[in-house]
């Protein structure tokens, strides 16, 4: 297979190693506006640098966009106007109207496409789902989840609020694990001024209350800065059992029980050191995606939907009410 990468930053330099180190890839193309950043990745990992995203079309049979937000209902309208097989990270867009256009045009041309939530294919999170779907859990009362990042993006970073750019990874994980959907919203946060980040690395946090179709209710914190470190979790509360997924020793969250245990160094600080294996693993499988061996784990519909939720937030947030879902058509 050829593949071709759109983007060179930080996630697009983990990829193009992933699809380089595939037996089944036999050339990745990449591109990126900022030319230092492509060729840089091409010392690296052996790739080829093209022009921009349109001299890809024709030497490729699959696209990864990991560039920009703003760059990902264009390119992917590119890959299904040329038939192309998609992976793109999340979002589609900000927006519904955007994102139902890109919905509807990788249906009409009948393109595989697959969005990256990656927590999909973290192993902690798929027990969890098993868990739930073979019944072990039971009925499920409560769902928390954990969302908190070492620090806030750096200076200059196109920032679309907590809730679009950060817990749209818990309200996509809720709707995976749990096989529910979203029925109403109530969220509210605040943002914050720190000395240490600067006026233009304010800390964002967002709290949102998930009601689910069958009652359960999820509980979920986003917070821009945890000193400690990168602090991505689930809890599980059932009539079965109650589990937990990133209860591990490296956990960023101090005990101060006499007898609590210590937390091993070094604790992940990024996204990438928290979920390296799910990204490698969402990759190889959007690669049989592409070659017609799997269907999508993670649909361009699952983007809207964690999208619905994200946007439902922000006008919970704004108006201090709870939000149905069906609000948000």
């Amino acid at each position: 297979m050829r593949v071709g990468l759109i983007g060179a930053g930080r996630i697009g330099v983990f990829h193009a190693r992933t699809l380089v180190d595939h037996p089944e890839v036999s050339e990745v193309l990449v591109t990126d506006p900022l030319t230092e950043r492509a060729d840089a990745v091409a010392a690296d990992v052996g790739a080829r640098v093209v022009a921009d995203p349109d001299s890809m079309i024709g030497k490729i049979d699959a696209m990864v966009i990991a560039a920009g937000t703003d760059a990902h209902a264009p390119m992917m309208h590119l890959a299904a106007e040329a038939g192309i097989p998609v992976f793109c990270e999340k979002p589609i867009a900000v927006d519904l109207p955007t994102t139902n256009a890109v919905v509807e045009h990788i249906a009409h041309a009948g393109i595989p496409a697959q969005i990256g939530f990656q927590r999909r294919f973290d192993a902690g999170y798929r027990k969890a789902k098993d868990l739930v779907d073979n019944g072990t859990l039971g009925h499920l009362y409560s769902v928390r989840t954990t969302t908190h990042d070492y620090e806030p993006p750096p200076p200059g970073y196109v920032d679309m609020g907590i809730f679009v750019d950060t817990q749209i990874h818990d309200f996509d994980i809720v709707r995976f694990v749990t096989g529910q959907e979203a029925v109403e919203v109530y969220a509210s946060g605040l943002m914050t001024t720190v000395a240490a980040f600067g006026d233009d690395r304010p800390v964002e946090t967002g709290v949102v209350i998930l009601s689910l179709s069958d009652g359960t209710q999820a509980l979920m914190s986003g917070i821009r800065h945890s000193p400690v470190g990168h602090d991505v979790r689930m809890e599980l509360f059932g009539t079965g059992d109650s589990v937990s997924v990133g209860l591990e020793p490296s956990l960023p969250l101090r005990s101060v029980e006499p007898a609590g245990v210590p937390v091993v160094e070094p604790t992940p600080k990024t996204f990438l050191d928290r979920f390296a294996p799910a990204y490698r693993v969402e990759i190889e499988r959007f690669l049989d995606v592409a070659q017609g061996k799997a269907t999508s784990p993670c649909t361009p519909e699952d983007a809207r939907e964690a999208l619905r939720i994200a946007i439902a937030s922000n006008i919970s947030r704004a108006e201090h009410r709870p939000v149905r879902l069906e609000e948000i058509k």
